[in-house]
């Protein structure tokens, strides 16, 4: 900080130095002083014009740094006529890298290596000359010397900015300046400051320094004098780095024409505005300076919804701002949302929610503040103003009556069986002691003792790790653990959530309240993972109010817990391993004392605890503090004096009580460790880690009362009233000792891992459940006490009880299924038919047989009216294999006559006779839903009651399907089941209920789907749900997962038939008749319902109505099933079984005879649709002409396709997956978004779609798509986006649409013939717009729930870009080729209709297109155009009122925040404008004649292509731009900063390469470049540019090759030329010449000697890499070009060939060589030749598949080769033995190869896009079909962990995990 201090404001470099006396500086050559006659001072000039010879350097040596940290750099110079001038700066980063920055005229385009950026300075001509006049024509062949009337010139350059952009550094200091030859300095300075050379401080002292918002005078010696009548711009130069625009060359430094402070930020900057005194204006000149625009607030206006009837009138609103919000109103109209303008307010607005069911009015909510009234007239809506932080419903009048599901909530939680989660060290007392309340994962439960009544606490979304209760415990504490820790405080007796805040924690551990409730305290870690202790004021919680901090302190020291004192708020109590620290709150800071412990300083405690009782003669402090701890050591600490008093140590029992006073407790053995101590005024009781409760007499004298537990006791706590002693264990379990009574009990058992499955004996109302932590339990289902426990050494995996007697079975991973009796505690039956695990296990209703199933797929049936079990019959592959379906995989009707499980692949159901597992009817899931673009497969299976004739199926596209039980005909579907997949099913006995879960949510339907809202949604569980069920008696509902969950079901079957759903159709005949029910009718206990929580805000169903499958559907009794979804093409469906089915375990014929693989292809396919009514039939002799505009998106051509025909692997079985994408595709159009409040960041790359997230560089790929994507767009709550692309095979394009959360794919549709040009979402997501291209050109209209088409209209002239209303959902707008489309929905019933309004372009803005939109408010639409110039529209009148150049180009991207404009533009620039004024030049506006009225043009940045996307925050701060070169830029514009985001190759990638230690990878392309990245970050490090020239392959140098001087990366160039680039240094070390042709492949031969290169006209070199050298050069291959080259080592004389190494090479005429070599001894011989024929047919592709040969890593004396032959094929060669050894057959040419080193595993490409895995032994394989063109590159890491694959300018790297 004191170096920057002396700096400020500037520092004169040349006063600094002492330049005249040179002795901290240097010169060198024909340096000398002259006064100059424009400056009238003395200058120095540099005459000579060789710059090594003829310089002035500052400091005088280069080990002296100038160290100036200004962040801008000013250069008063003049270069000299008609000659060459050189600048070097050496600039030092904060990473402490020395980066030379030159400029100079001798520079000719601009050039970078990791230390050196190199800029073409261009002069600028003097006013009024033919140089200046022919400068625009040009500019290109400006550079060379200066021109012969050059002038004086001030240069600003921007270090900060050109080290953040060009190298992504971060700018430290100017170490030395190097000025060289022909040029004359007046002087240098740096400052952080913006100077404006045209200012002097006279002019500033004159405008008063308050207006000089931005930019400061210039120094007065720094000054260059003005004559009197001129102006400083007509005598001088100023010329700022980085400039303003595109300018050629690139990156060249010259003259601009902006502000010296176009390039500050918003909030300083002054800036050049435009004037607009008349609508429409042919130019903008920038003619003046005002002052920035008020910052907006970042925060969004949400959108409130309410359901209303009518409009109505506008309550009156106080002042100003009611009589614009009234007008407003009245001008749009009753079909128009109610918006309020919240620019000009300064707080932030508080969201509410509202109804989401009704299209109604949208309100923005303002806070208490605001000066608004309201009418009591209840016709009107309302404007609610609160201070309540949560979200409150808005009311709403007259709401239509929706027919729902009923009763609402439909389910009550009881009770919860379980203890735990995060931690077990935290369960509390009341103050009345009746109750218990603790944790079980994000649930907090209150418990009566003597009832066992529960009520729950739910909000927490993590589990809960720490509870606290105040003095009276009226008030409780709780925080939950994770990365998103947040602390909530509850009214205990009520029950409701008074805060929540964040703690800046990681996971708090700890919490402790004072007595008073005033003050609490909470531990946990920071990001650093040091201790962090929290202290919070909560007085004023229980009155609504806020939760402050009150202090905060980061330590080292350990804290194991930490207490409050009772008898004073500000000050606590610590201990941990090695300390006991005393804390105290003081002025706002916390400090802390530790206890001097002494001998004791090396003991880890574990708690402490208080003397408790109250003494008048004592001082409130003066009292005793204990601490435990794992030793067995109690200390006695005096807190007054902070000394310890007394230490006693806890032995076990062997020796005796009475005997352990104070010194003689300390013996050798080991101690009692104690984890938990608690005090009362009489007595202290331990819990210690032997499992024992113990009681103690305060001086530790004797234990006079204990308690013995399972495991380790890790909690006890004193009652208030000192009668009981809760005791908690680390196991689980929860109880109490009476102290009075000796009596123990157990409140709460519990798993202590995940429960995998459960079942319910309902005759006798118990459960037992299985769990992870290899125990089984029996529970009783009222009490929710433990019956029986039965411990197991592998873990249980399902389980199922008897339906009559009092047995249970149990299926186990070992594959053994035991049956045991609870009645005589005995095993009765052990069974092992299965190998794998035991995924299934089921009785018949009628308790005859059993039946269960093994993760391998078996299938065993037994006796179970035996004791014995015996088993009837086993299958073997019937059951679909894997354990991801476990639980429920077999389901058995309630007649006992039909078994249904998924199988024998997870395509099928299988329905089986269950009396002898004869099979009756197989469905094929997978083929049920035509329009899917991937493969349905099916996850749980259920029966409903015979009556209804179903069989319901989950399947994992989320969707539940209803088949007809006899036939296997689909009958109903409903989809988007859950946010995740669905993985359980259960349905009520009387059929008109439905059970399902998904993730951690549960669902209870209506079975006959025929209500409006069918369904209801419950959360509380905190993992994943593993089984749902009803209980027999159908008045509850079970689950379980993290713990076991018992619900109310509140629907009982004496409901009225008003509020009953309608009863189940009958389909068909069932196949077997339903037998009559022997059970008597149960008598069930009246449990008392808790007045818990059972519903928190669950969301409302957003699953879209049930498709039906016209071909495939009982029409009888099914009309208001569902509707068809709308297409507008009707195709033919080609049979069921043309895409073989993805399964595990597929093969590759491994023959010595291959025989071709045919496989069929598969068609897209549609349902059948009504055609839209809306389009217009096209002339089919029309071609469409693309428009020019770059704007509308073009896909890349591709001459491949996808093979549908992949065999792709099972979830969890891949044996690659996906790591990263590497890359941007620049080529889509808004492929890009990012949500600034939710952090969502995503962006297309080929047919991928990808989430990465910004913190962690952590990225999700969601595929759907086959085809490049075009575009995206994404809800305002970010929870959905949308993704575009083409059409397949001439089918039409696909929009998918992705639920974010989960990243699964929620629909699909279908409707654009041609590309989708772009996407928008209403301003309340219900609606979304979809335009397709120049081909096809319309506007759709979808529900976004539904996913339903609304409308569409048909165009003649394309379209470009669309974009609803932020402001109203109904309004919406379009531009094009044809000018601009005024849209409005309007709405009939459900029915909905787009009227559209065009309007032409003005004459007066010329003949252009418009090219992009955005909109400033409800009545102001911006548009851009194809040549440069922005429009404003007024909306009301659909006219354009005034317009000005923006930019020199089109402009692409428009978004506009308030009163700020951003334009990005094909000139590579981003601009943002101020355009406030432009309201007032409305039509009819009062200011609209106001000659003043400005745009101002505030910033603008240069980026490295044209602008395609754009997303940015709510105040256009800071944003997210991607551009046609594949790279994403983050924008700051408060800091003017641009950091490359993603980076990637424009062009084809033609090799990627690992380096051998795996620690980076190096890229090469079309475009010159050779790139190399850091592994496993994928950043990249350093950038290889060769112009003009295309890099075809590149290869890394041994890690053995000179290991000092680091590694070498060799590419080889179109040219014939080999370059050498050393990492070390940036640099190339060395240019080598050996081919007169493009170099195809390059290597280095194992010990680096030689570098191995190969033609295109096949013409091989062995090249020095020390010398440049071509040592040999070898013809055999002469005329094909060279496709491989590869060196391993040999033995000496192996082969019987001397030599250390062999090498191959292969070319494209089928030919591979193969040569032993000692390079050192110049030795190398041919080893083998080998020739593979070629097909005898006439035909050949057009385009013939490289030959592509490698040595078998495990076994170097085979070579593997592929090529185009007889067959499609890959051979294994052995050079031993001189043939063939083995050959397997592929489906496909292949394009590249890649062989791992481990797991004899082969990667192979194809032009058909797929990915083959294939493992060489056995000819096992799998398809990865992820890229969207050819592969090009498939290569392994050294290790062989790691597999790169390329396809144009895709690069995807995968992680090997083995097949």
């Amino acid at each position: 900080m004191s170096s920057r201090v002396w700096q400020h404001p500037y520092v004169n470099i040349f006063k600094h130095v002492k330049i005249d006396e040179w002795k901290r500086s240097t010169k060198e050559g024909d340096v000398t002083t002259y006064m100059d006659k424009t400056l009238k001072c003395s200058v120095f000039r540099i005459r000579g014009s060789i710059p090594a010879s003829n310089y002035i350097l500052l400091p005088k040596t280069s080990t002296q740094s100038l160290g100036l940290t200004g962040r801008y750099f000013y250069l008063l110079f003049r270069p000299s006529p008609t000659k060459h001038f050189v600048v070097h700066l050496d600039v030092a980063s904060e990473e402490s890298q020395v980066i030379r920055i030159s400029f100079s005229t001798l520079f000719k385009e601009f050039k970078s290596t990791a230390t050196w950026l190199q800029f073409p300075f261009v002069c600028a001509a003097a006013k009024g000359s033919l140089y200046e006049s022919t400068a625009k024509e040009a500019r290109h062949d400006l550079v060379g010397p200066a021109p012969s009337m050059v002038r004086w010139t001030c240069l600003m350059m921007d270090l900060q900015y050109v080290l953040s952009v060009y190298l992504n550094r971060r700018y430290s200091h100017l170490k030395s300046v190097k000025l060289c030859a022909s040029m004359s300095v007046k002087n240098m300075f740096t400052s952080d400051l913006l100077c404006d050379p045209e200012l002097s401080f006279n002019e500033a002292k004159q405008a008063g320094m308050a207006s000089m918002k931005g930019a400061s005078p210039m120094p007065r010696e720094m000054c260059f004098p003005v004559p009197k009548g001129e102006n400083w711009n007509d005598v001088y130069d100023y010329i700022r780095f980085p400039s303003d625009g595109a300018k050629m060359p690139y990156d060249s430094i010259q003259r601009g024409n902006t502000s010296p402070t176009a390039h500050i930020s918003p909030a300083q900057a002054m800036f050049h505005s435009v004037n607009l005194s008349k609508p429409v204006q042919d130019r903008v000149s920038l003619i003046q300076q005002i002052t920035t625009p008020k910052k907006r607030s970042r925060r969004r206006v949400p959108l409130v919804t309410a359901s209303v009837p009518e409009l109505g009138m506008l309550p009156a609103a106080a002042g100003r701002r009611g009589r614009e919000l009234q007008e407003n109103w009245q001008r749009q109209g009753e079909d128009r949302d109610l918006q309020q303008d919240l620019e000009s307010q300064e707080e932030d607005c508080t969201p509410r929610t509202g109804g989401t069911e009704n299209e109604g009015v949208h309100l923005f909510v303002h806070r208490d503040n605001d000066n608004t009234s309201q009418r009591p007239d209840s016709d009107i809506d309302e404007m609610v103003c609160t201070t309540v932080s949560r979200p409150v419903s808005l009311p709403a009048r007259k709401v239509a009556q929706h027919l729902k599901l009923q009763p609402d909530p439909i389910l009550q939680l009881n009770r919860i069986i379980g203890f735990g989660g995060c931690t077990t060290k935290c369960a509390l007392w009341t103050k009345s002691g009746d109750s218990m309340v603790y944790p079980c994962h994000a649930i907090i439960v209150s418990m009566k003792v003597s009832s066992g009544q529960q009520r729950f606490f739910i909000g927490h979304t993590d589990k809960v790790s720490a509870l606290a209760f105040n003095g009276n415990s009226t008030v409780l504490a709780s925080a939950q653990t994770g990365s998103l820790s947040v602390v909530r405080v509850w009214d205990f007796l009520h029950g409701n959530c008074l805060a929540m805040f964040k703690t800046h924690a990681h996971s708090l551990s700890c919490l402790s309240f004072s007595s008073s409730g005033g003050v609490l305290c909470g531990v946990g870690k920071d990001s650093h993972s040091k201790t962090m202790v929290v202290v919070w004021n909560t007085q004023r919680v229980t009155k609504g109010k806020e939760v402050v901090i009150l202090a905060k302190a980061h330590t080292d020291v350990d804290v194991q817990t930490m207490k409050i004192a009772f008898f004073d708020d500000t000050r606590m109590v610590s201990c941990g391993r090695d300390n006991i620290r005393l804390w105290r709150v003081r002025s706002g800071s916390l400090r802390s004392c530790p206890v001097n412990l002494g001998e004791y300083h090396a003991l880890d405690f574990t708690d402490v605890a208080f003397e408790e009782g109250h003494h008048a003669e004592k001082d409130p402090e003066d009292r005793t503090l204990f601490a435990s701890s794992r030793s067995g050591h109690i200390l006695e600490i005096d807190y007054k004096s902070v000394v310890i008093k007394n230490v006693r140590r806890l032995l076990p029992a062997q020796q005796a009580h009475s005997q352990r006073r104070e010194k003689q407790t300390f013996g050798t053995g080991p101690g009692i460790a104690v984890n938990s101590i608690s005090i009362s005024s009489t007595f202290c009781a331990t819990g210690s880690e032997d499992g024992y409760l113990r009681l103690w007499p305060l001086d530790f004298s004797t234990v006079f009362l204990e308690a013995e537990h399972e495991g380790p006791v890790c909690l006890v706590s004193i009652s208030e009233e000192g009668h009981s002693v809760l005791a908690a264990t680390s196991t689980g379990n929860l109880g109490y000792l009476d102290v009075s009574s000796r009596k123990y009990s157990t409140l709460m058992r519990s798993h202590v891992d995940t429960v995998l499955g459960f079942s319910v004996d309902g005759i006798r109302r118990r459960i037992t459940t299985a769990s992870c932590d290899r125990t089984v339990r029996v529970w009783d289902l009222d009490s929710m006490q433990q019956l029986y426990d039965f411990i197991s050494e592998d873990v249980p995996c399902s389980v199922a009880f008897h339906p009559s007697q009092q047995v249970f079975s149990c299926g186990f991973s070992s594959g053994l299924v035991r049956v045991f009796s609870i009645a005589s505690s005995s095993l009765l039956a052990e069974h092992k038919q299965h190998r794998g695990e035991v995924i299934g296990l089921a009785f018949s209703p009628d308790g005859e047989f059993m039946y269960s199933a093994g993760s391998l797929g078996s299938l065993a049936l037994y006796n179970s009216s035996q004791d014995d079990h015996h088993v009837l019959r086993v299958l073997g592959n019937v059951v679909a294999r894997g354990v991801e379906r476990s639980l429920d995989v077999l389901a058995v009707s309630s007649d006992s006559r039909c078994l249904a499980f998924v199988g024998p692949t997870e395509y099928t159901v299988t329905i089986m006779d269950a009396r002898s597992l004869d099979e009756l009817l197989r469905v094929d899931v997978s083929i049920l839903d035509v329009e899917s673009t991937s493969l349905d497969s099916a996850m749980k299976v259920c029966f409903p009651p015979v009556s209804t004739g179903h069989l319901l199926v989950a399947t994992s596209a989320n969707k539940i399907l209803w088949l007809n039980s006899r036939t296997g005909r689909l009958l109903r579907e409903v989809s988007n089941v859950h946010k995740q997949q669905c993985t359980c099913l259960a349905a009520s006995e009387d059929g008109r209920y439905l059970l399902t879960a998904g993730g951690k949510a549960i669902k209870v339907w209506d079975y006959s789907m025929r209500l409006e809202v069918n369904s209801q949604v419950f959360i509380g569980h905190s993992e994943p749900i593993q089984q749902v069920s009803f209980t027999p008696d159908q008045l509850g509902v079970v689950t379980v997962g993290d713990a076991i969950y018992c619900w109310d079901f509140l629907a009982h079957p004496e409901e009225t038939p008003e509020q009953r759903s309608p009863p189940p159709v009958t389909v068909s005949p069932t196949p077997c008749k339903p037998a009559p029910s022997e059970n008597p009718e149960l008598s069930v206990n009246q449990m008392l319902l808790s007045n818990g929580m059972p519903r928190q805000a669950a969301p409302l169903p957003s699953s879209s109505p049930p498709h039906l499958d016209i071909s495939s559907i009982d029409r009888t009794g099914h009309e208001a099933l569902g509707q068809l979804s709308l297409c507008e093409e009707t195709e033919e469906v080609e049979p069921a079984g043309a895409l073989p089915a993805p399964v595990s375990g597929s093969f590759l014929r491994v023959t010595e005879m291959p025989v071709e693989q045919d496989r069929s292809m598969l068609r897209d396919s549609w349902r059948n649709g009504a055609p839209n009514p809306l389009s217009v039939d096209k002339e089919e002799d029309k071609v469409p002409i693309r428009p020019d505009s770059y704007k509308h998106f073009t896909p890349r051509f591709k001459a491949s396709s996808l093979d549908r025909s992949a065999v792709t692997p099972r979830p969890g079985e891949e044996g690659l997956k996906l790591k990263a994408v590497i890359g941007y595709n620049g080529n889509g159009r808004g492929n890009m978004v990012w949500n600034p409040d939710t952090g969502l960041f995503a962006y297309s790359c080929g047919r991928m779609l990808v989430v990465e997230d910004l913190h962690t560089g952590s990225q999700r790929h969601w595929l759907g798509h086959t085809e490049e994507i075009s575009a995206l767009a994404v809800t305002n709550d970010a929870q959905t986006v949308a993704s575009a692309s083409g059409g397949s095979a001439g089918s039409r394009s696909l929009i998918c649409i992705w639920n974010v959360q989960d990243g699964s794919c929620r629909n699909t549709i279908s409707y654009h013939k041609g590309e989708v040009q772009g996407m928008a979402f209403s301003r309340d997501d219900l609606f979304f717009l979809s335009i397709g291209d120049y081909t096809d050109p319309g506007v759709a209209l979808w529900r976004t729930k539904t996913c339903q088409l609304i409308s569409s209209i048909s165009l003649e002239a394309p379209l470009h870009d669309i974009s609803f209303s932020p402001f109203s959902a109904s309004q919406l707008a379009c531009v094009g080729s044809a000018g601009a489309l005024f849209c409005l929905i309007e709405f009939r019933g459900q029915d909905a209709e787009l009227k559209v309004q065009m309007a032409a372009v003005p004459d007066e803005v010329g003949e252009v297109e418009l090219t992009s939109l955005c909109y400033k408010d409800s009545a102001v639409l911006f548009t851009g155009t194809n040549s440069g110039r922005v429009c404003a529209w007024d909306c009301a009148t659909s006219r354009c009122f005034m317009t000005w150049e923006a930019d020199e180009g089109e402009i692409g991207v428009l978004l506009c925040r308030g009163n700020r404009l951003l334009t990005g533009s094909n000139t590579r620039r981003i601009r943002l404008w101020a355009v406030a004024a432009v309201q007032g030049m409305r039509p009819g506006a009062e200011s609209s004649k106001d000659s003043s009225a400005l745009v101002v043009l505030e910033q603008e940045m240069t980026l490295d292509g044209t602008v395609v996307s754009a997303a940015f925050d709510d105040v256009l701060g800071m944003g997210i731009v991607g551009t046609t070169a594949g790279t994403l830029w983050y924008i700051n514009w408060v800091e003017n900063t641009s950091i490359r985001l993603i980076s990637g190759h424009k062009s084809k990638v033609n090799d990627v390469v690992f380096s051998p230690d795996e620690g980076h990878f190096a890229t090469c392309g079309e475009d010159g470049s050779v790139r190399v990245w850091s592994a496993p970050s994928n950043e990249l490090l350093v950038q290889f540019q060769v112009l003009n020239q295309s890099c075809q392959c590149i290869c890394w140098s041994p890690v053995r090759r000179s290991p000092q001087k680091g590694q070498c990366i060799a590419a080889g160039y179109s040219d014939g030329t080999l370059r050498i680039f050393r990492l070390s240094t940036s640099e190339m070390e060395l240019k080598l010449h050996p081919h007169p042709v493009s170099v195809t492949a390059v290597q280095y031969s194992v010990d680096g000697q030689v570098l191995l290169s190969g033609g295109k006209d096949g013409l091989m070199a062995v090249s020095s890499p020390l010398t440049g050298m071509t040592l040999r050069i070898i013809s055999d291959h002469k005329g094909a070009p060279i496709s491989t080259i590869q060196c391993v080592k040999k033995q000496y004389t192996q082969f019987e060939l001397e030599g250390n190494e062999m090498w191959l090479a292969a070319s494209a005429d089928r030919r591979v060589s193969i040569w032993a070599s000692d390079w050192i001894k110049d030795k190398c011989e041919l080893l083998d030749w080998l020739t593979f024929p070629a097909p005898s047919g006439p035909k050949a592709p057009d385009s013939l598949p490289p030959s592509l040969a490698a040595f078998y890593p495990s076994d170097p004396g085979i070579v593997a080769y592929t090529g185009y032959g007889v067959e499609k094929e890959m051979s294994f060669y052995s050079l031993s033995k001189k043939q063939i050894v083995k050959k397997i057959a592929l489906s496909h040419w292949a394009t590249c190869l890649g062989l791992s080193s481990i797991g004899c595993l082969v990667a192979v490409g194809s032009s058909e896009r797929l990915l083959k895995l294939i493992k060489s032994t056995s000819g096992k394989f799998q398809d990865f079909p992820m890229h969207s063109d050819s592969l090009q590159v498939c290569r392994f890491s050294p290790s062989g962990k790691q597999l790169f694959t390329s396809a144009y300018n895709e690069i995807l790297l995968w992680e090997v995990q083995g097949l």
